[in-house]
């Protein structure tokens, strides 16, 4: 019998691991990677007894993973927030899945530990943009206004540090980075003992946008604004958190960040308008390799001669 946590890479996944593993401390099999690698469950083989927890990946694009880890034998907890599709009944699987656009896996967690770790909660709501869950979660923390900033900028950083075509574009690969932060049972002792690693994401961050502030859209209507980045790896890093930027900066309209790929097809990030946080995942799903949530979904890689079909359907979605 084995102990294996799945997790996605970006700041919602492993702030809800930092969460779970404060509360309930257990050696496990790490297995996560960039954060648009998500079909993570089929990639362990399981046994009976096996204690698997799924953190943030869309039950709908892990089914067959999970239904494989059931057959086995082992005990499947899974919470998220995405798109999941037909869920099956077994009483080995417990489920805590919620895909309104106000939530985030993070926040599942929370819930269910009934507040005992909010800090990592409200960092890993700042991380998936959702400044309005996170700022309310963070109420009973009674937190200065700067409080609240550091733990927005944590957010930030760590989600930044999830994007990229492969391990190689990242800081620091996300169980190296969840290891260092689940050490910590708030993130403000992060921040004040780990300087290093803070400020190795903090100055990556800063640099990085600095570079995508420096991109001009493609193309842009009353609705709707499209970037492309070239492939580098600072854009690769940079193409979530930069997407999520561009939200808060225009909240009426939505945003498509397509970032080159070395085969030829873009890698999509998809903001739909933070005054109507709908349609994204619907629109991402229309694509091979697509999908997503409501209001932040993408496509993993969009061939090059799909690419104005994509910019009419969000164009049209919008108007």
């Amino acid at each position: 019998m084995k102990n294996i946590d799945i997790f996605n890479g970006d700041a919602d996944g492993i702030c809800a691991l930092v969460q779970l593993r404060n509360a309930q401390p257990l050696d496990s099999q790490l297995v996560t990677g960039v954060k648009r690698n998500i079909a993570l469950v089929g990639q362990v083989e399981y046994g009976k007894g096996d204690r698997v927890t799924a953190l943030d990946i869309s039950f709908d694009k892990n089914r067959e993973g999970v239904e494989q880890a059931l057959q086995a034998g082992a005990n499947v907890l899974y919470f998220d927030h995405h798109f999941a599709g037909n869920i099956p009944n077994n009483d080995n699987l417990e489920t805590h899945i919620n895909t309104s656009s106000d939530i985030c896996t993070s926040l599942l967690v929370n819930e269910y530990l009934k507040g005992a770790f909010r800090s990592w909660a409200v960092v890993g709501a700042f991380g998936d943009n959702l400044k309005k869950s996170a700022t309310l979660a963070a109420k009973q923390l009674k937190l200065s206004t700067q409080q609240l900033q550091k733990l927005e900028s944590l957010g930030i950083y760590i989600n930044y540090n999830g994007y990229g075509s492969n391990l190689e574009d990242l800081h620091f690969k996300p169980a190296e980075l969840y290891k260092k932060l689940v050490s910590y049972a708030d993130p403000f002792s992060f921040m004040s003992d780990d300087r290093e690693s803070f400020e190795k994401l903090e100055n990556g961050y800063l640099e990085d946008m600095s570079s995508a502030a420096k991109i001009k859209p493609g193309f842009s209507s009353e609705s709707i604004a499209v970037f492309t980045l070239p492939d580098e790896p600072w854009a690769r890093r940079v193409s979530g958190v930069y997407s999520n930027d561009l939200a808060n900066e225009h909240p009426d309209r939505a945003h498509g960040v397509l970032t080159e790929r070395p085969d030829g097809t873009y890698l999509v990030s998809v903001r739909a308008p933070l005054n109507n946080k709908t349609g994204a995942d619907e629109i991402c799903r229309q694509f091979p390799t697509g999908g997503g949530r409501q209001a932040a979904a993408g496509i993993n890689a969009l061939p090059a001669d799909q690419v104005e079909i994509f910019i009419d359907t969000l164009n049209r979605f919008y108007a």
